[in-house]
């Protein structure tokens, strides 16, 4: 049965309409749940530092014991930032991937987009082993910003090939050609893998659970302003997004370039998708979860509230997932993406239930 295009975006300009009610309650609600997650980050572990230290530190104060100074800002404050610019990238490019492709699954992970990066990652490291550099460390020694383009070439190359993919395929088949895409990257990296040193395998491997532990303040420098000027950027395209949820023809209609919104989109996406893998590793769900976590939590679709939603949202989900796996849990050790599993295969549980023809994003 064919819809009618017109009733199609008559819906969706109803739901592109404000929500004036209690969307600022609920931005209000999003930045105290993220301060007061940024805070409890820095304050809980297995050294538990008083708030108000904490707060005095972060000021300048010379805490009680000499030691807090240095477990904030050497290790936590790195770790903590790292999770807010990870966690609210992620979320920025699912709402992307999803709205570009109309495909309510999509997501960097599902779409095999951070498999890609990680691969770019993998064979920068492969060719600084092959060439003879020495040993890798915490990846010091070949550079950041080498490792950062690793991974934005790689995601880049991967999300051709979806954009590729998705202009001739239906939703559930692209779904299945990013998990096969994902397969071959697994493979590609595995097999990249194989050819490094045993020390270097070890890092590798390491990494490639995710973690925003061991970011450094020099890979902040890198890190952070990538996330801030593509989160700007993110925001600047809240129109075009809009419009193309009324389809792309109706968005060419209204004077929108489709092509060249479709190229920002991407090319928006594998920045921040590199960024955030080369440093924090591959961290699954959130780019899928958060997006739709925002919708159901303001009730609409327009990418005005959206987009600064799933930036703080992304941001604060991803400070509670590392503060889960940072609690002393004595001998038990919990990984990054353990957690972020428990936030994301819920959220996609509910899609499959709720939403048994996934033929295109009916928010």
């Amino acid at each position: 049965m064919t819809e009618n295009p017109s009733s199609t975006a008559a819906a969706s300009e109803a739901s592109l309409r404000p929500r004036t009610g209690l969307t600022a309650a609920m931005f209000f609600l999003l930045l105290t749940g993220l301060v007061v997650v940024f805070l409890m980050e820095l304050t809980l572990g297995s050294v538990r530092v008083p708030l108000m230290d904490v707060l005095g530190i972060l000021f300048g104060e010379t805490p009680e014991r000499a030691s807090w100074h240095q477990i904030i800002w050497e290790f936590r404050m790195p770790r903590a930032l790292a999770a807010i610019c990870g966690g609210a990238a992620l979320g920025a490019c699912g709402l992307l991937l999803q709205t570009l492709l109309r495909n309510p699954l999509a997501g960097p992970w599902v779409l095999g987009v951070l498999d890609g990066a990680a691969v770019g990652v993998a064979f920068i490291i492969f060719s600084t082993s092959a060439i003879g550099i020495a040993s890798l460390g915490p990846f010091r020694v070949i550079g950041d910003t080498s490792l950062a383009v690793g991974a934005m070439i790689g995601s880049s190359l991967m999300l051709l090939l979806v954009g590729a993919i998705a202009r001739r395929v239906s939703t559930i088949t692209l779904l299945i050609a990013g998990i096969m895409m994902a397969a071959i990257a697994k493979s590609l990296l595995s097999l990249l893998i194989h050819f490094v040193d045993e020390a270097e395998v070890r890092v590798i491997v390491n990494w490639l659970d995710g973690s925003f532990d061991g970011v450094t303040w020099d890979q902040l420098t890198i890190l952070v302003p990538v996330v801030v000027v593509g989160s700007l950027a993110a925001l600047l395209l809240v129109k075009p997004l809009n419009a193309l949820l009324l389809g792309e023809r109706y968005a060419a209609s209204l004077g929108l370039s489709v092509d060249r919104a479709r190229f920002l989109c991407l090319g928006l996406t594998a920045v921040l998708t590199g960024a955030v893998t080369a440093f924090c590793g591959p961290i699954s769900f959130l780019g899928l979860a958060v997006p739709h976590l925002c919708r159901g939590l303001f009730n609409t679709s327009d990418h005005r509230i959206l987009m600064p939603a799933v930036l703080m949202l992304g941001g604060m989900l991803a400070l509670v997932a590392d503060l889960v796996i940072h609690m002393p849990w004595g001998r038990a050790v919990l990984h990054l993406n353990t957690v972020t599993s428990m936030i994301g295969a819920p959220v996609v549980l509910w899609l499959v239930l709720h939403r048994r023809h996934l033929r295109s994003l009916e928010i």
